[in-house]
């Protein structure tokens, strides 16, 4: 390609790339073209980094060490017009296992477990990845321009894999419920954020662009870029992708780990952070050896992930947490109530917000809130928000999805609440904060009622007592879901203790 591009030349000729891939038989599905489309793009990027660092060392006067060795860098090798073979024997037999092998510092570990514990997705025709190449090298990533564009369709690619991958609801979280989350909890420059199940990291994303707007100084952006954001991300695709939504938004060394955070015992935590944004996984199960590492044992991942939460939080005051969690978390009793009770005495669980149906569909039916809770504690009352659907909307669905514009109502009153709630000596009934949708509950009634949490608005009309028929069928999926743990808890316990009898019979 010759020339500058403009914006719009550039995005399609990334949509191109993402034709050429998924035409191939190794990138059918969007899943692996995307897998795909990252790891080039991480590599690119990097190349333009390395541009950068070894121009400030001479500017410096200092020597540079390169990251990669020579002969790996990207302009040594995806430039070049190789044979379609050749190429194709060169990534498989000595790019990938080289860079399965660096080590040494944190940015070489990143890359190795980019490529490490998984099967590297490669173009099956040479001539493909050719092709891919020539488009990729028509990005210029010293220039903002084209980074904003790349980051801009690299979302829309995560957006659409949300919506045509079921699996994908696992780490990806609709970018408006995002957005909500981040506003609300505010993250300011010089705190710690971290994102205990960052999937694609659209919560750390969303948290820099919004701390990015109060950068001033160089150390302002320094901190931004090293000593910020931190997450972890169990499985390998989701944590390349995650890392590759970082780079190109700007975050050029992001400290994400690939690993179990369930698999820390939080009895014993050294590490802690002033911000919590994440959307846990719920309706996973972990084994006993995991959940032996938690006070409160259960094999519901979004339990043990809210545990883990709130020992991670500092012990300070203005410590605070913003969170997506499964409605069942809200009404569950037993194991659940124990871990309420402790987050209502620690915590000040201030805030909770009730989604529709539908708020993660296609992927998810499952009806959800959002948590927020900081510390001091204890709690003494909660403001509550039902977010209501469209007029004429049934549910939100991959057609009519949730947009920014159906929090406004929440944003507004939310503001009201937070100011209330801070001011010193407040008195009376917050007006400003109340409407039809919005109401407060002491913690007093929520202790009588077995640490139920549930958002039962107190202000609906006689005639609209009833939920709609898709809440009511959300609900039923959620508590089958609870019951179905429960019993397979049992069975574990009986099974375990047939076996014994068995043998001591034998």
């Amino acid at each position: 390609m010759n020339g500058p591009q403009t914006r719009e030349s550039l995005a399609n000729e990334i949509w191109r790339a993402c034709d050429i891939l998924r035409r191939d038989n190794n990138c059918g599905g969007i899943m692996e073209y995307i897998e795909h489309l990252a790891w080039l793009l991480f590599l690119r990027f990097l190349d333009a980094q390395e541009d950068e660092w070894e121009m400030q060392a001479k500017l410096a006067r200092r020597e540079y060490t390169p990251i990669l060795d020579r002969e790996f860098r990207w302009k040594a090798w995806a430039t070049q017009d190789w044979p379609a073979d050749r190429l194709l024997k060169f990534v498989h037999d000595r790019l990938i296992p080289y860079l399965r092998s660096l080590s040494g510092d944190p940015l070489r570990e990143t890359i190795r477990s980019v490529f490490a514990d998984r099967n590297v997705i490669v173009c099956a025709s040479g001539y493909n990845l050719k092709e891919v190449l020539q488009i990729l090298n028509g990005i210029d990533f010293h220039s903002q321009d084209d980074i904003f564009t790349v980051s801009q369709v690299y979302e829309e690619l995560l957006r659409r894999l949300g919506s045509e991958n079921r699996m994908a609801g696992e780490f990806y979280t609709p970018r408006p419920v995002v957005r909500f989350v981040v506003e609300l909890v505010n993250p300011k420059i010089g705190e710690t954020v971290y994102d205990p199940a960052c999937g694609s990291c659209g919560f750390l994303v969303e948290a820099y662009l919004h701390m990015k707007r109060k950068e001033r100084t160089i150390e302002d952006h320094r901190t931004l870029q090293e000593r910020t954001f931190f997450g972890q991300e169990k499985k390998p695709i989701p944590s390349l992708l995650g890392l590759m939504n970082m780079v190109l938004h700007g975050i050029t060394a992001p400290q994400i780990r690939r690993r179990n955070t369930l698999e820390e015992n939080i009895r014993q935590v050294s590490e802690g952070f002033d911000v919590v944004l994440t959307n846990p996984p719920f309706g996973g199960k972990e084994g006993h050896h995991i959940q032996a590492n938690f006070p409160v044992p259960s094999s519901a991942t979004e339990l043990l992930f809210l545990q883990h939460i709130m020992k991670k939080l500092k012990l300070k005051e203005g410590a605070r947490c913003g969170m997506v969690v499964p409605e069942g978390t809200l009404f569950r009793g037993g194991a659940f109530a124990e871990v309420k009770r402790d987050l209502l005495e620690q915590f000040n669980l201030h805030t909770i917000v009730s989604l529709p149906p539908g708020t993660f569909a296609p992927y998810s039916d499952v009806k959800t809130a959002l948590l927020f809770f900081e510390r001091p504690g204890p709690t003494k009352e909660i403001w509550y928000y039902e977010l209501p659907l469209p007029e004429g909307l049934k549910k939100f669905s991959k057609g009519s999805p949730i947009q920014d514009e159906h929090f406004e109502e929440a944003r507004r009153l939310w503001k009201a609440w937070d100011a209330y709630r801070k001011r010193q000596g407040r008195q009376g009934p917050c007006e400003a904060c109340l409407s039809e949708r919005s109401w407060i509950v002491p913690v007093e009634e929520i202790k009588q009622r077995g640490y139920d949490l549930t958002a039962r608005n107190p202000n609906r009309r006689e005639a609209n007592t009833f939920p709609l028929p898709m809440e009511i069928v959300a609900q039923l999926m959620e508590k089958e879901r609870g019951i179905l743990s429960i019993v397979e808890e049992l069975y574990e316990l009986l099974g375990n203790n047939t076996t014994g009898r068995d043998s001591d019979a034998l």
